[in-house]
């Protein structure tokens, strides 16, 4: 072996316990007690878990006339700083662009620059027949997730075309992931605002009410039970969807969700800052009020939310964010967290004794792992699989600051935060790249994740 991590606590998603972890080449090579190599991690005090995940990011995004703030050097470097070694971005075709011209592009923007591994989801913006048959090419291809939107101009899918997208999803087992919104009620009231001169961020929220996230994720999984598809829920942030997700469940359906920390830790009391400070906070959907926090943090611990992931999506506040100061529907959706969501769930969730340390770990790594077939390879700690792991100092004290964290923006919504608990050391395939905090890697030594068939279809 080349490498030995000695002394740490393993926390896996079966529990946590005591011993060494033996790395050779790229891969865990063994797991006891007493292992030697020539170099050694000493973990004495502190966890060891495997790489994070984060299956739900958007680096250079373009919206409009801007792009999202990190790029893929940028915002892999954050995610690796916060113990994420894999991440999930997006391919989004334009026009008539195909399918697999579009991957192709992505993947000329990421390779060479991520500093952790990645993976992408194809979106499906059409079900326009020549774009479904190229569905078992991008599979071949490695992208087996598909994102469906219910909402967005250009994107969003009509209910009819869902469902052609959905049986040709089954055909070939992919994995449907859908942003559940409904675009007609958010038009709606959005022009209704705007009419009556309502045009700060404070009106965000309500051209989004919670019972149409509910109603839209209810139909979402309404028609996913009509193709026999199973069907993953992004970004669900209210008990409506919640508890849409598990009437679904009820009747005998594959159906899965995550939330964000977002919406565990915020409400919409943010959106009332003073001045235009509450633009950092438009995302979508929006923040709730603290009961759905509440019963997202306890849907989470059950099991009725299977993945914490950030939908990491950050625009500048100054340049970019308030070009939306004339009216609250031109301010970019999105916020910064691919950095902060392991050590916020483990001070918020495993410390204020909302989650165990297994599920702590099963949330950010073992399940989204499992669900975007990354299973067995990655996400848990385990002779051969990839030596992604976390060295967590469960003592370490942060205050979170945007000029400290490496995201590439001007602020975080959680400014000011003291943590407690952070990661110290980051390996990728065996490699140290995170020491004591800081980003010690390179450009380029992320790569693409062929991924196999979601567990979802087990």
């Amino acid at each position: 072996m080349d490498l030995v991590i000695t002394n740490g606590t393993l926390i896996t998603p079966d529990g946590p316990f005591k011993a060494d972890v033996g790395i050779e080449g790229e891969r865990i090579a063994a797991i006891g007690e007493g292992l030697t190599a020539p170099h050694t991690l000493d973990a004495t005090g502190k966890y060891v878990l495997p790489g994070a995940i984060d299956v739900h990011v958007h680096m250079q995004m373009p919206v409009g006339d801007v792009v999202s703030s990190d790029d893929f050097y940028t915002g892999t470097v954050a995610a690796a700083c916060g113990g994420t070694t894999t991440i999930l971005d997006f391919v989004e075709p334009k026009g008539a662009q195909s399918l697999m011209d579009a991957l192709h592009q992505r993947r000329a923007e990421a390779d060479g620059r991520v500093a952790v591994d990645y993976g992408l989801h194809m979106t499906l913006n059409s079900a326009d027949p020549l774009r479904l048959a190229e569905i078992p090419a991008v599979m071949e291809a490695g992208c087996t997730t598909f994102k469906l939107y219910m909402a967005y101009e250009g994107l969003r899918l009509s209910d009819g075309a869902m469902l052609r997208a959905l049986a040709a999803l089954r055909k070939h087992r992919g994995l449907p992931i859908v942003h559940a919104e409904n675009h007609d009620v958010i038009q709606y009231l959005t022009e209704q605002f705007l009419r009556e001169g309502k045009t700060t961020p404070h009106y965000h929220p309500l051209t989004r009410p919670d019972f149409m996230e509910g109603e839209a994720t209810a139909r979402a999984l309404a028609l996913a039970r009509v193709a026999d598809v199973p069907m993953y829920i992004v970004h669900v942030s209210c008990a409506e969807a919640l508890d849409a997700l598990r009437r679904a469940r009820e009747k005998g359906q594959r159906a899965f969700g995550e939330t964000c920390p977002q919406y565990l830790l915020l409400t919409r009391a943010e959106y009332d800052r003073p001045g235009f400070e509450g633009a950092k906070f438009v995302m979508s959907p929006p923040l709730r009020e603290e009961a759905d926090t509440t019963r997202l943090w306890n849907a989470l611990a059950s099991g009725d939310l299977q993945v914490a992931a950030t939908d990491h999506c950050p625009f500048f506040y100054q340049g970019q964010k308030d070009k939306g100061r004339a009216a609250f529907n031109q301010i970019p959706g999105g916020a910064p967290g691919v950095e902060t969501r392991l050590a916020l769930l483990y001070t918020f969730g495993v410390r204020a004794e909302r989650l165990s340390l297994a599920r702590w770990v099963q949330v950010c790594c073992t399940e989204p792992a499992r669900l975007f077939g990354l299973a067995p390879r990655k996400g848990n700690i385990a002779e051969g699989a990839d030596a992604d792991l976390v060295i967590f100092n469960p003592n370490r004290r942060v205050v979170l600051d945007h000029r400290t964290l490496h995201q590439n923006v001007d602020y975080t919504p959680y400014e000011g935060l003291e943590l407690t608990g952070y990661p110290e050391n980051v390996l990728l395939r065996g490699r140290v790249i995170v020491r004591d905090g800081e980003f010690v890697g390179r450009a380029g030594q992320g790569q693409f994740v062929r991924r196999q068939v979601s567990g979802a279809w087990a």
